[in-house]
């Protein structure tokens, strides 16, 4: 037994949602060869027990094939701290909710939703408390990506007062206008009819405490985005696009928005979906059938961050139709898409809490403009 052919079996073994070999992503730290005993140590980027657990176990039974009368040790470290660093809480509403993430689009059809379902999975995967606010108060999709459209929310007591109990799957708390509504029925309110449901969704239920509340808002920049910046302080938002000229041109409005002087919420970057096809039989082809670059040449020109790349997948689509987000399914390419967005997400809001103050809830003054509270 040798460190240098050691070091060569881990490039025969992937850590889950890397997508690359222990070897390719560096991830193998160190190696010792004593006698007949072999000590190992890698970094992954999973910091969840059950992915060291299992990395653990994956790399003893590796070497043990090679070579079966080593006594294997292994040392699993995880890249991302369990809890990010928080703004500071300072009498902000929802205390318990550490960070709440708008996702938004500026067009419609982008996959703003199966974006919001798949981070929240992935979240959770990687041992994060985490809850979903379903604000596309007139086109509610993600009960039915998270397989409980029939379900509905209970009432629970806190200190007296009735409070909604949010749907939970795939350890995500969920809660949207479509728990409420006949599914076939059209959802015709004024503004403030959905702002004041929106505002019930929020502050009326018992959430418990959160690592990230994610928002699924609407596409566009209209009435519902200004209840929402009105009513809570949103730690940051992510941008989703699609390639092509049209979808970026609106995905620029929605960068636009959050950054208004009047608004002044962190956008964390720009996530571009549907990036390009890779047919099944030519799995090293990529067709970039909508444009190619387009979001991170948009990134780049507005200052913020590229968060990654979401493949044109019939899989990512049948996942979120069967209610099951493909960010579940472990050691695909599609897991490893939203895993590493996530990381990068998280990259920046570590960045945004250090370095800026708390954002503050804007407040309305008059229907052209807003002010800051």
């Amino acid at each position: 037994m040798n460190k240098q052919d050691i070091l060569k079996l881990f490039d025969k073994i992937t850590a889950p949602g890397e997508g690359k070999s222990l070897l390719e992503s560096n991830a193998v730290k160190n190696v010792e060869v004593v006698e007949n005993r072999i000590l190992v140590e890698v970094n992954i980027g999973n910091p969840t027990l059950q992915a060291k657990k299992r990395m653990e176990t994956d790399i003893v039974n590796l070497i043990k094939n090679e070579y079966e009368y080593a006594e294997v040790q292994v040392h699993v470290l995880g890249q991302i701290a369990v809890n990010p660093i928080e703004p500071p809480k300072k009498e902000r509403p929802l205390p318990n909710i550490k960070n709440l993430i708008a996702i938004a689009s500026g067009k419609g059809g982008v996959g703003k939703s199966t974006v919001t379902a798949n981070i929240a999975v992935t979240l959770a995967k990687m041992g994060f408390s985490v809850g979903i606010i379903d604000a596309d108060v007139y086109g509610p999709s993600i009960p039915i990506m998270f397989d409980v459209a029939n379900e509905r929310p209970s009432s629970v007591n806190v200190n007296g007062r009735a409070k909604i109990k949010p749907i939970e799957n795939y350890g995500v708390k969920l809660l949207s206008i479509g728990f409420f509504v006949d599914p076939n029925d059209a959802v015709i309110w004024r503004g403030a009819m959905a702002n004041k449901a929106l505002n019930q969704l929020i502050f009326d239920s018992e959430w418990g405490d959160l690592d990230f509340m994610l928002i699924d808002l609407p596409p566009g920049t209209g009435d519902i985005h200004l209840s929402i910046v009105q009513s809570i302080p949103l730690t940051g938002a992510v941008v989703v696009s699609t390639p092509q000229n049209i979808a970026l041109a609106d995905a620029k409005k929605g960068v636009s928005m959050f950054a208004q002087p009047e608004i002044n919420v962190p956008v964390f970057g720009i996530i571009e979906n549907m990036s390009y096809f890779t047919p099944a039989e030519l799995p090293n082809n990529k067709y970039y059938i909508f444009g190619q670059d387009g979001a991170k040449n948009l990134a780049k020109d507005l200052d913020t961050a590229f968060l990654g790349e979401i493949p044109l997948v019939q899989s990512i689509r049948e996942a979120s139709d069967f209610g099951h987000p493909a960010a579940l399914q472990d050691n695909t390419p599609t897991e490893a898409a939203f895993s590493e967005i996530t990381k990068n997400m998280l990259t920046q809001l570590v960045k945004r809490n250090t370095e800026l103050p708390p954002t503050e809830i804007v407040r309305i003054t008059n229907t052209s403009g807003c002010a800051a509270h």
